[in-house]
């Protein structure tokens, strides 16, 4: 058994999805300055999926892969080219994501299976893809992004509180299946501003029991965690979000 001191990202192979910007590009970086082998996922974001790939190149060069990960054939094929280019797959990041603001009265079908597509459906098929290509080499670690959204109701946000949520039980539910070789965590992002912050993100930064928002190298450090830490975490979920879901 390997313990999390001895455990090293070192020469790893780790996919990141939507790591072309934000939080997605902090840990990507975070990752490529512990000697991983980054993959870059990106879909419409090209100019910064190489910004993010310039970020990463100080510590490791990194690859860049496109994919709609809408699409089950897409996510498909980008797990085979994965397995083509390299042979292996040790850590895969679920960090794409969706966010969108709506009285739930007035939420249609697309605008729930916009959220969805993304932030659960494609988490799963995902994991499902990563989880055979980690079986080929004896195991790996996923973590899923998940939210405080999924943890704490947030009225505007019905949609995506019920994705997130599925996010968290889905990471139950897969640690499970997949022990002991590989396994599964989710990290909890609180407020993590950036320019486009809202008020509403605003307020909630002034509750945060921390006094502050986030940042994405604070998430990072907790992906990193479980991503070097032993088969004896997994199903876990950690909040980086100042104590915000103790409120």
């Amino acid at each position: 058994m390997r313990s999390f001191a001895e455990s090293s990202l070192a020469g790893k192979v780790v996919l990141v999805t939507g790591a072309a910007r934000r939080i997605g590009r902090g840990i990507a970086q975070r990752l490529a300055a512990e000697g991983a082998r980054v993959i870059v996922h990106y879909y419409d974001s090209e100019r910064d999926a190489r910004a993010t790939a310039e970020a990463c190149r100080a510590f490791q060069a990194p690859e860049l892969l496109r994919a709609n990960l809408e699409s089950v054939a897409e996510i498909s094929r980008m797990f085979a080219e994965i397995g083509q280019r390299f042979g292996r797959l040790d850590g895969l990041v679920n960090n794409a994501a969706r966010f969108t603001r709506f009285d739930p009265l007035e939420i249609t079908e697309a605008d729930w299976d916009y959220i969805h597509s993304v932030n659960l459906k494609a988490v799963f098929f995902c994991c499902q893809q990563g989880a055979r290509l980690m079986r080929q080499t004896g195991g790996g670690r996923i973590v899923n992004i998940s939210s405080l959204g999924g943890i704490r109701p947030w009225a505007e946000h019905v949609h995506y509180c019920a994705s997130k949520a599925g996010v968290i039980m889905l990471t139950r539910a897969l640690a499970k299946a997949f022990a002991p070789a590989i396994t599964v965590n989710s990290v909890a992002p609180g407020v993590i501003p950036f320019e486009d912050i809202d008020e509403r993100g605003k307020r909630l930064i002034e509750v945060t029991p921390a006094g502050r928002g986030g940042t994405p190298g604070e998430v990072a450090d907790a992906v990193a965690y479980f991503l070097k830490a032993s088969e004896f975490v997994t199903g876990q979920v950690l909040a980086v979000d100042g104590g915000l879901s103790q409120r």
